[in-house]
């Protein structure tokens, strides 16, 4: 009897240690493959390394970290003894091929935009620099007199009004977004952009909807950039590579979770 019993608890602990390598073997986690799109924290929410005015060394008065964001106070950007532009960039790297991603918000009748492939070195960056245009679509024409701009650029028809080629998420003075597919939340609250940039295509995302897709460099893009606001900004649009940039419109802005992958 005893030997039965002795026999019965060796068979339980053999098969209790196959059950254990079975679980073991079973549970072992796969083997991690190389993360070929990682992404570049350009903003890591409390400091604002890497950032400073266009072509200048140091950030310009208003823009600031502040509550996680990078933000531009208007009131902090009245000082009276700064004398250079209040357009900024992420100096650290420029950029080729790229997808850019941000969050951002504005006030009522804000203004404000995002330039990639900007060269520093002109008198501004819209002179040479394409622009993902941000702007209170629905407010601004009734704040701000637009009409001399307007006509200016040959708008000679309702030149009160914001133009297509003026409003969010658009290729500023070229490309305009699709309108029926923009989700654009109302002033004050937060959206997402995404920017894809390969020499076969660009393409504008707002909240998660492409709106936007042109190819750089083509024929349809030399006619619109010969053709509209650019046609006398020889430099305009023509670099392949340089730094990512925010547009100071004298306006307040709120931009989080800023982040790059090199495409």
């Amino acid at each position: 009897m005893r030997y039965l019993t002795f026999l019965l608890l060796v068979l339980l602990i053999n098969q209790s240690c196959k059950t254990d390598k079975k679980v073991e073997k079973d549970t072992v986690a796969p083997q991690e493959t190389p993360n070929n799109e990682e992404w570049i924290i350009l903003f890591d929410g409390t400091s604002t390394e890497g950032w400073r005015a266009y072509n200048g060394e140091e950030l310009p008065p208003g823009w600031i970290a502040k509550n996680g964001e990078l933000t531009f106070d208007t009131e902090l950007g009245l000082e009276q003894n700064y004398t250079g532009g209040k357009d900024i960039i992420y100096g650290a790297e420029e950029f080729e091929n790229f997808e850019l991603y941000l969050e951002w918000k504005l006030p009522k009748g804000g203004n404000s935009g995002i330039f990639y492939h900007l060269k520093e070195g002109y008198d501004g960056p819209p002179e040479v620099a394409p622009e993902y245009q941000l702007i209170d679509d629905e407010n601004y024409a009734s704040i701000h007199d637009l009409v001399a701009y307007n006509k200016s650029l040959g708008y000679t028809e309702n030149p009160e009004e914001l133009k297509p080629l003026q409003q969010t998420a658009s290729d500023y003075a070229m490309h305009p977004a699709d309108a029926s597919k923009k989700i654009l939340h109302p002033v004050g609250e937060w959206n997402t952009t995404k920017i894809v940039f390969t020499p076969e295509k660009v393409e504008h995302w707002l909240n998660g909807q492409m709106v936007l897709s042109f190819v750089p460099w083509s024929e349809d893009w030399y006619e619109r950039k010969n053709s509209d606001k650019w046609k006398n900004s020889e430099d305009y649009g023509k670099f392949k590579s340089g730094y990512i940039g925010f547009q100071d419109h004298s306006s307040p802005i709120w931009f989080r979770n800023i982040k790059i992958k090199k495409l």
